[in-house]
């Protein structure tokens, strides 16, 4: 090679094997970006750095503790069983095959890529920055009630300590329509015929329903709930209050130095709840009935295959789980070294992810199979109730049943539920840091981290009062699976096809120096966008007005519903317009294509590795310019 050339060693960009990254590019030292003299460079301001993980590993360990939270462990086994048991682990791998890891991969790429978090990474085409500034208020309303959830498992996390567990037997002002969750066969008859949907111990007592301890004690010693809200939703529980303070505080601490405090965090966060769950999981193979219960999870219903329901469910379960398309995924990997294998991080936390969701439905069910044994009924299903409700009355009340040191049980559950709920607030938290601090750089860490934690702290205090699980379902469809969809597509459709799945596949090109498989490319532009555009069209044909526990909100409470969902969603023609108006083009024409167009500053942060991939990129599109519109469909989907 000639001396005037050679590979520029960009030291700010370092693999994980401590090696550059920038070797698969030659950048020429007669480079404009070179040519600058002493005076200049030291007149030149020089942005700070952005944050980096420490290792490779440690980003690694906190997508691991992102995405493997309680829906893992409450969700996915009672999604499964209601929806064909084993028949339904079908049609969610094919959805994780073609959705989750698609969507988990892109994620990672485009946030590695352009070092942006969730927001400024629309900078590939301003016109739809909405897409991330509704990710973040909608990520941001989930971090509010996910620390609430939080705070309850604090609760019974203390309480799991007294003997005996303070849910096990009723109370005399509970009333004569409770039933002992602790084991007291002559407490308790199951009615016979009566249907036992959802999951729960139908009791009957003069045609009056007995109510679970664990039931009264959720709703009358935790929760304080109301029988209704129309005249409002009441004051905070000061116990849940104590416990949203100390939620808050570790999300805190964890985040307040960013990747440097939260990665070093994440390696607990990550392993910790697999050691509790594999001794749950022994334990409660080794108990009698187990295999039965085990059984009756993963026996397929081959009747239910063929139900939209059913696909719908998967494809939900899939995309929450993972946490796709809320920003967190985006946010974090952005934190990454120019050349890290994304590619290999994507497989390993999509995989586990669907392999801890499996060994949480062992494990419960597992145990589900031993209370089914000890009380006598070969209907598993009968002996738990699913829902909302299903941590904080049916995993009680399962523990509770327990005949010996039922406190071990839960101490180590509720302490598992704790830590992965700490670990899925911090990606969420994080990622509402990280969009403001991408837009006000100058706003420090700590202080941005204090600001959301003690905004959201404030927040979440409507959660914790008597009316609060009516509030937080409402928020929970109104501002999570209301506004997830629609941005969803909304992201898809502008990297595939806007932005271009063909040039997404030269940018990964460029930054790993690998080809993009045909898997890859079809995913990303036809199959699921397809698949998410047919979801939502299915969501929306089949929407039923919301209720808790078949309660009608007052209408109020729809208005602010409706009110959040169109706040989130309305980012889209907000930001477009925006963008279409500051374009700095002479005619509208001109306005509308510079808004679709990436800004003259997208690509890596690093400016001699930015310009390379200018030069590189267009030479590359070049081709497919001027020859029709089909023939820049098949680039676009074939390369």
């Amino acid at each position: 090679m000639d001396t005037s050339q050679r590979n520029h060693q960009n030291q700010g960009f370092v693999g994980d094997d401590g090696r550059s990254t920038a070797s698969t590019v030659e950048i020429s030292t007669n480079s404009p970006a070179l040519r600058i003299n002493s005076g200049d460079q030291e007149a030149a301001k020089v942005p700070e750095e952005r944050a980096t993980w420490g290792k490779g590993v440690e980003f690694l360990m906190s997508c691991i503790a992102m995405s493997v939270g309680l829906g893992n462990v409450w969700r996915f086994p009672f999604t499964a069983l209601d929806n064909g048991g084993g028949a339904f682990l079908i049609p969610y791998l094919i959805v994780l095959f073609l959705i989750g890891k698609p969507i988990y991969y892109l994620e990672m790429v485009i946030g590695q890529f352009s070092s942006r978090g969730s927001v400024k990474v629309f900078d590939l085409c301003p016109a739809m920055k909405g897409v991330g500034a509704g990710q973040a208020f909608q990520v941001f309303m989930l971090s509010t009630y996910y620390a609430a959830l939080v705070a309850i498992i604090g609760r019974y996390f203390i309480e799991s300590f007294r003997n005996p567990l303070p849910w096990s037997t009723c109370r005399a002002e509970w009333g004569v329509h409770c039933i002992n969750s602790a084991p007291d066969a002559s407490n308790w008859s199951r009615v016979e015929g009566d249907d036992q949907s959802p999951q729960n111990y139908t009791m009957k007592s003069l045609n009056d329903r007995v109510i679970t301890s664990s039931e009264w004690y959720f709703v009358t010693e935790v929760l304080h709930e109301k029988p209704n809200i129309e005249d409002g939703i009441g004051l905070p529980n000061w116990e849940l209050v104590i416990g949203l303070f100390i939620a808050w505080a570790c999300v805190f601490c964890i985040i307040r130095r960013g990747v440097k405090s939260s990665g070093k965090a994440s390696y607990f966060l990550a392993l910790f709840p697999y050691v509790i769950m594999g001794v749950l999981l022994v334990r409660a193979v080794t108990l009698p009935g187990s295999i039965d219960g085990i059984y009756y999870f993963i026996k397929p219903q081959w009747g239910k295959i063929l139900d939209p329901k059913v696909w719908y469910a998967a494809v939900t379960q899939c995309f929450y789980s993972l946490s796709v398309c809320f920003g967190n995924i985006i946010m974090y990997s952005s934190f990454n070294k120019f050349g890290h294998n994304v590619h290999r991080d994507a497989a390993i936390v999509t995989g586990l992810d669907t392999m801890t969701s499996l060994l949480a439905g062992f494990t419960i069910f597992g145990i589900l199979g031993h209370l089914a044994h000890e009380i006598g009924t070969d209907d598993i299903g009968s002996v738990v109730k699913g829902g909302a409700g299903l941590a904080f009355i049916s995993y009680p009340d399962a523990i509770a049943k327990f005949k010996q040191l039922p406190q071990i049980f839960s101490v180590l559950f509720f302490l598992m539920l704790f830590v992965l709920g700490i670990g899925s607030n911090i990606a969420m938290t994080s990622c509402s840091v990280t969009a403001i601090r991408d837009r006000f750089p100058n706003f420090g860490q700590w202080q941005c981290s204090l600001l959301i934690a003690v905004v959201s702290f404030l927040i979440g205090l409507v959660y914790i009062t008597p009316g609060g699980q009516y509030m937080l379902t409402l928020v929970d469809f109104f501002g999570a699976s209301m506004i997830a969809l629609v941005l969803g597509i909304a992201e898809l459709y502008t990297i595939g096809w806007i932005y271009g799945t063909d040039r997404l596949c030269k940018d990964i090109e460029f930054m790993l120096g690998r080809k993009v498989g045909l898997y890859w490319r079809l995913c990303w532009s036809i199959i699921t966008p397809l698949i998410m555009t047919v979801i939502l069209i299915y969501f929306y044909a089949t929407y039923q007005p919301l209720t808790y526990n078949d309660i009608i909100y007052p209408n109020w409470a729809y208005v602010i519903g409706w009110l959040i969902t169109a706040f989130g969603i309305l980012q889209l023609p907000i930001w477009m317009i925006v963008a279409i108006v500051r374009d700095p083009g002479q005619t509208l024409g001109a306005k509308i294509r510079g808004a679709f167009t990436p800004k003259k500053n997208w690509g890596p942060s690093d400016p001699l590795l930015r310009e390379q991939y200018h030069k590189e990129i267009e030479n590359e599109l070049t081709p497919k310019r001027g020859q029709g519109i089909w023939a820049a469909i098949k680039q676009n989907i074939f390369g």
